[in-house]
C-alpha cells in the first residue's frame, strides 16, 4: 500500500475500475493522493504488479465482509453415533432408527456401532444381521460411507446423507 510498494513499475486501476496502463509507481502515487485515496497492490505477482486506487479502509472491511459469509457458509458436519444391542427390542430398534433418521436430516454422520457383551460374542453374524438391517431401512436417505464390519466387541458402520439433487 502506498509508499510500502517497492516495484518500478505498475499496472493501475482507477477507482472507477478502468485501467490507466501501465506506469511508474510515483506517479501513480501522486495520482491516488489527488484522489483523497491510497494505491493499493492487488495482485503483486502479476509481472508488472497489479496496484488500485481505491479507500484502503473500506478494501479491508470488505475483504472481512467477505471473509464472514465464506464462514458462514461453511457447514460443519458432526458424527453422530447411535448404539445398538444383538438382542434389541422393536420398539428400541425402532425409537433409535428414527432418531438415526433426524440426525441425518440435520446433515450429520451417523456411527452405527453394536457391542457384543459376555456370551453375545458367540452370535457376532446376529450383530451384523442388526447392523445391516439398518443400512437397508434408512437406504432411501443415506449411503454407506464404511460398510459394516466387526473389530473386537464391536459392528460398526457409518451413514452419511445422500446428496441433494
Amino acid at each position: 500500500m502506498n509508499h510500502r510498494i517497492r516495484v518500478p513499475e505498475i499496472r493501475v486501476i482507477d477507482y472507477n475500475g478502468d485501467q490507466l496502463g501501465i506506469m511508474k509507481t510515483n506517479i501513480a502515487f501522486r495520482r491516488a493522493k489527488d484522489y483523497g485515496l491510497d494505491l493499493v497492490e492487488v495482485s503483486p505477482t502479476a509481472k508488472p504488479p497489479l496496484c488500485k486506487i481505491m479507500d484502503y479502509g473500506k478494501f479491508k472491511y470488505e475483504q472481512e465482509k467477505k471473509r464472514k459469509e465464506q464462514k458462514k457458509n461453511q457447514v460443519q458436519t458432526k458424527l453422530k453415533e447411535v448404539k445398538f444391542r444383538v438382542n434389541v427390542d422393536e420398539h428400541d430398534y425402532e425409537t433409535k432408527v428414527r432418531n438415526l433418521r433426524k440426525f441425518i436430516e440435520n446433515g450429520d454422520r451417523v456411527k452405527v456401532s453394536l457391542m457384543f457383551r459376555g456370551r453375545e460374542n458367540a452370535h457376532t453374524q446376529l450383530g451384523l444381521e442388526v447392523v445391516n438391517r439398518v443400512i437397508q431401512e434408512t437406504a432411501d436417505i443415506t449411503t454407506v460411507d464404511q460398510a459394516a464390519r466387526q473389530q473386537g466387541r464391536f459392528v460398526t458402520a457409518i451413514l452419511v446423507p445422500k446428496k441433494a439433487k
